[in-house]
């Protein structure tokens, strides 16, 4: 029993669940070519995975993002979504936290309807309980926008949440949440990158097959 608490794990997706590296850089660069900026590193790119596309884009060009976004999307929607796959171990442990009677959820940067496609691919929907995403209303702040933290208080009062996630951006909800968080290292963020933002109730794991029941018992206090 895990102290008689009500748990809600909560991922992040690209990196924490699915490697879909290869499309997102075909996607990006797809983008860059459509309006003749030119390839850029795929590194480079990697190193962004987890940010808001606006905000992916903004950093390498200054022309109207927007329109670099819509491309993006041009070619993931057809072609890069279907790029992605599961990381190892990843569907065994979700039976593993299911059978425990968890709540599970996904919270991604990724446009929300996105995001729901993808879950349905790779054949996993049916073990979250809710898809947190970009929507008209949660476009620019992206994870780090505050009605998240209204949307999961009054859905799940009893719950205590745990954020999973390869990326700062998913320490920082976290400690917007004031929840533990389990760091993840199957992203391009060292344990060091994540610890700077969620210093307190945070433990790091090489992936998520590594999370433990001992682990999530010793977060939930």
């Amino acid at each position: 029993m895990l102290n008689n608490k009500k748990v809600i794990l909560s991922f992040d997706l690209d990196n924490t669940l699915i490697n879909n590296r290869k499309g997102i850089i075909n996607s990006f660069n797809f983008a860059l070519k459509k309006f003749k900026l030119g390839k850029i590193n795929d590194f480079q790119i990697e190193k962004m995975i987890g940010l808001p596309l606006d905000e992916m884009f903004s950093k390498i060009s200054n022309k109207n993002t927007s329109e670099l976004v819509k491309a993006f999307r041009e070619y993931y929607g057809k072609k890069g979504i279907y790029q992605a796959r599961l990381l190892p171990g990843i569907k065994i442990k979700l039976e593993e936290f299911k059978a425990y009677s968890f709540l599970m959820g996904v919270i991604t940067s990724k446009k929300q309807e996105m995001a729901e496609k993808i879950l349905k691919i790779l054949k996993i929907n049916n073990f979250f309980d809710y898809v947190i995403g970009e929507t008209e209303d949660r476009r620019i702040l992206g994870k780090l926008d505050p009605s998240i933290k209204l949307i999961l208080k009054k859905k799940y009062p009893e719950y205590r949440v745990i954020i999973i996630g390869d990326h700062p951006k998913d320490a920082m909800l976290a400690t917007n949440l004031n929840c533990p968080f389990i760091g993840v290292l199957t992203g391009n963020h060292s344990a060091e990158d994540l610890l700077k933002y969620k210093e307190k109730e945070t433990i790091i794991v090489r992936s998520v097959k590594d999370i433990t029941i001992e682990i999530i018992n010793t977060l939930i206090k």
